[in-house]
Formats: structure tokens, sequence, C-alpha cells
């Protein structure tokens, strides 16, 4: 049966809404810490650091001055390089079918990530998905240059209407409160994910809550109505 969507376009968080890239961002978490004589973080402390800029990240929660975080990315982006971009990273389930749905339907899609660009292209090219996003967006490298999450959304809006798509009905999907916070900014509605890196409360201000990819695709493809 054909389907529509109730969006002209639909934008994506990575890290927690299409990957899990848990496993290695731990492992480099905690070199890069011990590396700068701080204890290593735990599996149940990684919604601290999934999600927002490492920049930043580095500053909230370890009192890093900007000069000192930026020492903290370069090392720690040093071993993603080393580690390679998909080592260890697997999709969440039934995530890629919902994206071939949306594309098949017509819907544009582009990604909205915080994590380096370059990194965001690799990994849609390694799980086969980059056919189905008309733009692939993520931060820079310096994750200071394009790293909020808003200026984010603006920049994947952008580079989709340069493409020709309709933006006026746009939807962000994604798993932390900064997705939520930078979607209202752009006035982009969010859906919003549980299988991610969040707490319960972060969902608040989001347009809808998921908690399977079942319910995500009811939310963005509808049966198109037929005469009778």
């Amino acid at each position: 049966m054909p389907h529509r969507s109730p969006w002209t376009c639909v934008l994506w968080d990575v890290d927690g809404t299409i990957v899990d890239a848990s496993d290695g961002i731990l492992r480099r978490l905690a070199l890069t810490l011990e590396h700068f004589g701080h204890p290593a973080p735990r599996r149940d402390e990684l919604a601290h650091w999934i999600g927002p800029p490492m920049f930043d990240s580095f500053q909230v929660n370890l009192g890093m001055t900007p000069a000192q975080a930026t020492e903290a990315v370069t090392f720690y982006r040093a071993l993603g390089k080393a580690d390679g971009y998909t080592t260890g990273v697997r999709l969440f389930p039934g995530i890629a079918d919902v994206i071939a749905e949306v594309a098949a339907a017509g819907i544009p899609q582009a990604t909205a990530s915080s994590k380096p660009e370059v990194q965001v292209v690799a990994l849609m090219r390694h799980f086969d998905l980059a056919p189905d996003f008309t733009a692939m967006v993520g931060g820079t490298p310096d994750e200071r240059t394009l790293a909020r999450k808003a200026d984010i959304v603006a920049e994947a809006l952008r580079r989709l209407e340069v493409a020709g798509v309709d933006t006026s009905r746009p939807v962000l999907i994604g798993d932390r409160s900064h997705d939520v916070e930078g979607g209202a900014e752009r006035g982009v509605p969010v859906i919003f994910v549980t299988w991610g890196f969040s707490w319960p409360h972060e969902s608040e201000g989001a347009q809808a809550v998921v908690h399977d990819a079942g319910q995500l695709r009811d939310l963005l493809l509808v049966p198109e109505a037929t005469g009778g």
C-alpha cells in the first residue's frame, strides 16, 4: 500500500538514534580520561557523554578549560581514527528499515548530528544508508565551528533547500534533550526515541515519544487514502 508522510523532510540524529556506538565510545573515553588523569567512566555514566559535542562534555563533566577540552578532543578523535569510525558500531533494531521506507515513500532525509561529519558519512556508507539521505550533516572536526544542535539543524535544512527539498514541515528524530532544545530553537518538532542514552525527563518538550522502530514508522508514514 502506498504511503505518505505528514512531514516534508526528516532529520535524523545519529548516535543513540540510528547507531549504538557505545562500546567504542566507552573504550576511547576510558583511555582519554586516564591519559588526562581522570578515572575511566562507567557504562552507566555514558548518558553524560553520548549526544552533546565532546568539546562541551569535557568541560561540563570534568571542569576542563576550553584549551584543555580542545586537547582532550584531539586525543579522543585520534583514537577514533585509529580504531576506524565504524568499528564496534551497530544499528538499532529496525531503524535501517524505517529509513529505507521513508526514502521509498519519496520523503527527503538528512542527518543532523553533533558527531563530526566525516564520521557520520563513514557510518552511513558502512551501513549502506547513504543513498537514502539527500544530505549527511554533522559537526566540524573541531566540534566548535559547527557543533550546537540548533546550528546543525539549520545547516541540514539549508542543504536540503539547496537540493530543492520542501522544508516547510520538517521533523527531527533524536534521543537527547539537546535534540529537543535544538529543534525548538529552529522551530522543528522532535520525535524522541527512548532506545538511546537519555534520562526520562529529557523527552520533555518533544512532540511525541516512541519506544521502538515500529512506533516511529507509524508517525513518519501513513497509508495513502484510496478511493472506493
